[in-house]
């Protein structure tokens, strides 16, 4: 299967959530977050695509406006 990635995505890994905040050629930066609640603390990261891609195995994207719950 191949994966479209594109910047802003979230996607569900385990129980946390992985948003993709800057998409380059070769290389991913994105944020892990424990909840998809507006202003919630995360870890950015940088990493290859391929290493990235290996992450989202198994992982769940999310579609729509899911992407930011307002409390």
């Amino acid at each position: 299967m191949r994966m479209k990635l594109k910047q802003g995505q979230t996607w569900k890994v385990g129980e946390k959530f992985v948003r993709i905040v800057q998409l380059e050629r070769l290389e991913v930066g994105y944020k892990t977050l424990l909840s998809l609640k507006k202003g919630a603390e995360g870890e950015h990261q940088t990493t290859s695509k391929k290493d990235f891609c290996r992450l989202l195995k198994g992982a769940t994207l999310l579609t729509g406006n899911t992407n930011l719950i307002q409390e």
